[in-house]
């Protein structure tokens, strides 16, 4: 019994570390959330209420069937703050 207690506890600590809340994007400054990105290569934000993305610094990033497109956020300072990049599927083979 104790070992099975033991498993379980062991179990759920991964998931109380998926549990942490993500940065918020509303809750900082246009280049807060820049630097942020820019340090992190890559990394989830949350950008108001339930929603988030992803962003990234460059493609490097993204897999090789992905291409980047600017992607922007609302910060505190900036409603339309260009955060890094977010990858997309490419749509064809001549997508760059």
């Amino acid at each position: 019994m104790k070992v099975f207690i033991a498993a379980i506890f062991v179990c759920a600590l991964p998931a109380t570390a998926l549990a942490q809340a993500r940065p918020e994007t509303t809750r900082m400054s246009c280049a807060a959330a820049q630097s942020l990105v820019s340090r992190a290569g890559a990394i989830v934000l949350s950008t108001g209420g339930p929603t988030f993305d992803r962003f990234v610094r460059h493609r490097g990033f993204c897999t090789p069937s992905e291409r980047t497109e600017p992607a922007f956020a609302r910060t505190l300072d900036n409603p339309q703050c260009y955060v890094g990049d977010r990858c997309l599927e490419k749509t064809n083979e001549f997508d760059p």
